[in-house]
């Protein structure tokens, strides 16, 4: 069994004294780990750190084996994505939510969107948008999409300010208005029919809406907590978005 394809490393973990196991988020191979032998050599170690891409060769006797990876990298910006908090716990939270996929299960537009919010992981507007947008794509793929698109109640597809807790779809302002205390806010730069840069507010909204869902339909039931870097990046990104608005 054997292939070729592209990633995005998440983590490593040691294994004997000279190997290292790898975890890679590939663009056709879904999150994958492989042994690396001389892992932990002063060649590969900085190869394998979080955030560098890579390409990758697999092979193992049967498919259902961890297999060998034999890596060669593509481009190695970890020494930067660690000199920003921002950054730094940016990448920590996207390996979390990926590890909620199953291994080895193909989803090449998250791959795709990883380097794309790697890309954008010094500008903290372009970050919170694209990770909150990032974790309403993950939220799709487990089975949980949202219908931000239109209205539950009139199918009305403007002013909607509101998302109901319970179906997870939009609702307007006036339908939704006797059930506002009950409601969850939708920030205006998830709306389709408004073209706006988020701001603290409203980031901050999108992070509690995504967090909500995430929260009921996939850590709760699972009996498992969130990675401690969500927290850390939100406030990370909300804390220089601010600092970026009083300049």
């Amino acid at each position: 069994m054997e292939w070729q394809d592209e990633g995005i490393v998440l983590g490593m973990r040691r294994h004997g004294e000279t190997s290292a196991i790898a975890e890679v988020m590939t663009l056709s191979h879904g999150r994958h780990l492989g042994l690396v032998r001389g892992g932990r050599s002063r060649t590969m170690r900085p190869v394998l750190q979080p955030g560098n891409r890579v390409s990758l060769s697999w092979r193992a006797r049967l498919s259902e084996h961890l297999g060998e990876f034999r890596v060669e990298p593509l481009s190695q910006r970890a020494g930067l994505l660690m000199q920003s908090a921002t950054a730094l716990h940016g990448m920590r939270a996207m390996a979390a939510l990926l590890r909620l996929l199953p291994e080895r299960d193909p989803h090449r537009h998250l791959c795709e969107a990883v380097e794309v919010i790697i890309a954008n992981l010094d500008d903290p507007v372009s970050a919170g948008e694209l990770y909150v947008r990032f974790e309403l794509a993950l939220l799709n793929e487990l089975g949980f999409g949202l219908d931000l698109a239109r209205c539950a109640a009139n199918g009305s597809m403007v002013d909607l300010v509101y998302v109901s807790p319970k179906s997870g779809r939009a609702v307007s302002r006036h339908a939704g208005a006797p059930y506002a205390d009950r409601m969850l806010a939708l920030p205006d730069f998830l709306r389709a029919d408004i073209n706006e840069a988020a701001d603290p507010t409203g980031l901050a909204a999108g992070f509690r809406l995504t967090g909500f869902f995430l929260d009921r339909h996939v850590y709760e039931p699972r009996g498992i907590k969130p990675d401690s870097a969500r927290d850390s990046f939100i406030a990370a990104t909300l804390k220089a978005l601010e600092k970026q608005e009083t300049a």
